[in-house]
């Protein structure tokens, strides 16, 4: 089974998977993004991960997408995980992280996406001294949680897979709630899926 899990870049995703490890430890974890990135570096010299956005022309996106699908599509892991997005944020606009062409080379089971307060997002971000983001208003990051549900509810609609929306978008009480919270409903959706 393949599950993809996706979010706004710099909401806390690789966190949340991290937790589910923990609490499922027979999953594997599939970082999309890394492996787009590896493609990159080799082809088109591309140095870091944030680069592949402003960097790269649609086509070579596309291409360097395309193949890290296809990896992922021919992993035979019993549950997989795959750690993306569904939109990318572009200087041409937002582009499919995850097209049609790439769910059928995935072959994908179903579709998680986190939703997050875009306050708390853009706090983590600031956080992360490892990455260079793009600065965006709470009302950008809104506006990109809004595509990522569209293209997910495109993608479902094209492969009749289910979408479940975590929704995230409260304060949370104590450190990494939201991991917590999001990793208990990752578990719960992987066991239903399986008995399907």
């Amino acid at each position: 089974m393949k599950l993809v899990v996706a979010a706004v870049p710099g909401a806390g995703k690789t966190t949340v998977l991290e937790y589910v490890k923990k609490k499922f430890p027979r999953v594997r974890i599939v970082s999309k993004g890394d492996l787009v990135f590896e493609y990159a570096k080799k082809h088109y010299g591309i140095k870091n991960r944030d680069e592949m956005r402003v960097k790269l022309t649609m086509k070579q996106q596309r291409t360097a997408q395309d193949n890290a699908a296809k990896k992922i599509g021919k992993m035979k892991d019993k549950v997989i995980l795959v750690d993306t997005h569904f939109s990318i944020r572009t200087p041409s606009g937002y582009m499919p992280g995850l097209s049609t062409n790439m769910g059928r080379h995935m072959k994908i089971d179903g579709v998680v996406i986190l939703a997050f307060r875009p306050k708390d997002v853009l706090a983590r971000r600031k956080k992360d001294k490892s990455r260079h983001r793009e600065k965006e208003t709470e009302e950008e990051v809104e506006g990109q949680q809004r595509a990522n549900e569209e293209f997910a509810m495109a993608m479902a609609n094209d492969f009749e897979v289910p979408v479940d929306i975590v929704n995230l978008r409260y304060k949370q009480k104590s450190e990494f709630e939201h991991a917590r919270k999001a990793s208990e409903e990752i578990v719960k959706i992987i066991k239903r899926l399986q008995k399907q």
